[in-house]
């Protein structure tokens, strides 16, 4: 009878290597977890999470200077394009919008409504689109924009912090950027938060 023990072939080989394997085989799944905790906190926390965290938000805008939309006129006179300094002097909202994005079309109704705001002044970047589709966007729809600077590269959205279309700032009278909505606005958040922002920038911090 030998005394050496019988080695079971299907049994898994435990070496140096097996420790560091598993620990390589652990990440994806911890990666996972944090990810899915953080979405939990964002749905259930209470916050709004459309006010995602920028890196803009307390800075001045970044300069820009964008042509206007051809052709886009109201009350018989040409809508101006637009550039950073714009946006001092007053309360400003900036959307960015494209004629190709459905949640836009979504918001519209709510823009106009803001427009009405005489505490602000909206305006708008064309965000990647061709002046015929957003000029058709406008007319359909109308137009609650005060100016509408066309950002045909995006290079603009980009020194933004744009994620994607829709997405609205707040800016004070200094042009610092003191909020920022992702998303298409809702009733919800153009009376609590946005509404807050706006109220917020009336009167802005000493800095």
């Amino acid at each position: 009878m030998s005394d050496n023990p019988q080695v079971d072939p299907s049994a898994p080989v435990e070496g140096p290597t097996a420790g560091p394997r598993r620990r390589l085989v652990l990440i994806p799944l911890l990666v996972f977890l944090a990810l899915a905790a953080l979405l939990l906190v964002r749905l259930f926390g209470g916050g709004d999470p459309s006010a995602v965290p920028s890196a803009l938000i307390g800075k001045p805008v970044p300069s820009f200077d964008l042509p206007p939309l051809p052709g886009l006129g109201q009350d018989g006179a040409a809508v101006p394009g637009l550039k950073a300094a714009d946006l001092k002097g007053h309360v400003t909202v900036v959307n960015v919008w494209a004629s190709w994005c459905a949640p836009c079309r979504i918001e519209h109704p709510l823009l106009l409504q803001l427009a009405r705001d005489p505490r602000i002044r909206l305006v708008g970047i064309n965000y990647k689109d061709t002046p015929e589709n957003a000029r058709r966007f406008l007319g359909q729809l109308g137009n609650p924009f005060a100016a509408v600077g066309q950002d045909l590269s995006g290079r603009t959205g980009i020194d933004w912090g744009v994620y994607g279309v829709p997405e609205t700032f707040v800016v004070d009278a200094s042009g610092i950027i003191r909020h920022k909505h992702v998303g298409p606005l809702t009733p919800q958040s153009l009376s609590t938060t946005v509404a807050a922002a706006i109220g917020a920038a009336q009167d802005p911090q000493p800095r």
